[in-house]
């Protein structure tokens, strides 16, 4: 005790995971005082791989039948027996893993359950992307569900994408039900001819597995020289403005900047509703109000209270304009490709079930088609953002790491995999 104050001195269980559903791994961990005998919970917020407390959920106060509070420091009278709260969630130990051993073990995984080679190569090279900047739950979080559907048929892992040009500047590529990081690689080479000829070009992809990180695609194109825009939509949870039943998924959109010498200027990924629909999970929990704007409730009433929100469904951020955005995405996702509707994609990680059916639609441009100032405009920017104390562009300046520090269970389950389904 601190002053009769009860202190919460250990930290003795931890776990993370998306809280946020804003596509990086938050932290969860367990603060208890001395033998378990109460308990508090704090969230920490990954905000661009810096963590901030989100979230403080008191379990319970010291019980006097499980420890005489009196003797914190004296003779123990009674043995805590533990509050009940804290087996909430798994011990989680982190570890320093290479990247060059994420992707070899990954690759060896999907080989290993039915991924061809050259197939198992290009979605570990995007597995580890994820792992190296943070973007977790597009990592290794999504690999044991790639081999469960490899191994049901959900999805083809040998099948060979159909690239096609049917107009001079539009590329068009049929995943056939396989991976998009792979279609995706298939057609890029004539994409980026078609936008050196041309100057613009959309490229297609259609009838793919999730694509899961829109920007991994998006930077390929800007690190290549040009500018990339990427679009996918996803399960409906956003509904119109002044309706009730969900039409849209959050429905990303993406964009990559090429720099002048090289790399990546800037690029963002995100979604085009209000907040993440984790946002609001997190707020039930704790048992506290969102704010408005955030959702509806099942009769399209604006609330306040996240469990009523969980039962409706989200808004797009800035209301109409957001919603306009993302049926835009929905359009160019969907539609443009011959894809599936927000409406009809279902348990993207589910063993059984149909195939994801999923398109993408990005749009490549070449800066210097219009003349040669796009760099200077973007220098420009660039410049007035760094005079500012605290403010930084968004995906700029990163630097790719050797080794990252993930979960030993991730890691022990990685390895399994690595040996086969029968491992």
């Amino acid at each position: 005790t601190n002053n009769g104050k009860f202190v919460y001195s250990h930290i003795v269980e931890m776990t993370t995971w998306d809280f946020d559903n804003d596509g990086d791994l938050d932290i969860a961990g367990s603060h208890v005082g001395p033998w378990y005998s109460g308990g508090v919970m704090l969230v920490y917020e990954n905000v661009g791989g810096q963590f901030k407390i989100a979230e403080t959920v008191d379990f319970i106060q010291p019980n006097p039948d499980w420890v005489d509070k009196k003797s914190w420091n004296s003779e123990i009278k009674h043995e805590a027996k533990g509050n009940p709260y804290n087996s909430y969630c798994h011990s989680s130990i982190l570890i320093d893993v290479n990247l060059d051993e994420i992707e070899h073990l990954t690759q060896k995984a999907l080989i290993c359950h039915g991924a061809s080679n050259w197939i198992a190569k290009s979605v570990a090279k995007a597995v580890r992307t994820a792992e190296a900047k943070g973007n977790l739950i597009c990592g290794l979080y999504y690999l044991e569900s790639y081999c469960s559907q490899l191994i049901t048929g959900r999805v083809n892992g040998t099948i060979e994408p159909i690239v096609s040009l049917p107009r001079t500047a539009s590329v068009y590529v049929d995943a056939q039900f396989g991976f998009a990081q792979a279609a995706f690689e298939r057609a890029l080479p004539l994409a980026l001819k078609t936008v050196t000829e041309t100057g613009t070009c959309s490229l297609a992809v259609s009838h793919s597995h999730t694509c899961t990180s829109l920007g991994y695609f998006t930077e390929q194109i800007a690190k290549s020289g040009f500018i990339g825009i990427g679009f996918t939509n996803a399960s409906a949870v956003v509904s119109p403005p002044g309706g009730n039943k969900a039409i849209l998924g959050t429905n990303p959109i993406a964009m990559a900047l090429p720099a002048k010498n090289g790399g990546i200027a800037f690029q963002f990924d995100q979604s085009t509703s209000a907040i993440a629909l984790g946002k609001i999970t997190m707020a039930s929990a704790a048992g506290e109000a969102i704010p408005l704007g955030w959702a509806v409730d099942s009769q399209g009433n604006d609330t306040t209270d996240p469990n009523k929100a969980l039962k409706g469904s989200l808004k797009s951020s800035g209301d109409y304009k957001g919603w306009g955005f993302g049926l835009m995405t929905e359009v160019l996702a969907a539609a443009f490709t011959g894809s599936v509707n927000s409406l009809d994609v279902k348990g993207l990680k589910l063993p059984e079930g149909k195939p994801h059916d999923l398109g993408q639609c990005y749009i490549i441009l070449d800066p210097n088609t219009h003349g040669n100032s796009f760099f200077d405009r973007i220098d420009r920017i660039i410049t007035a953002v760094a005079e500012q104390e605290g403010t930084r562009l968004p995906g700029s300046n990163f630097i790719m790491p050797e080794t990252v520090k993930i979960e030993k269970k991730i890691f022990d389950q990685l390895n399994k995999l690595s040996k086969g389904p029968t491992a």
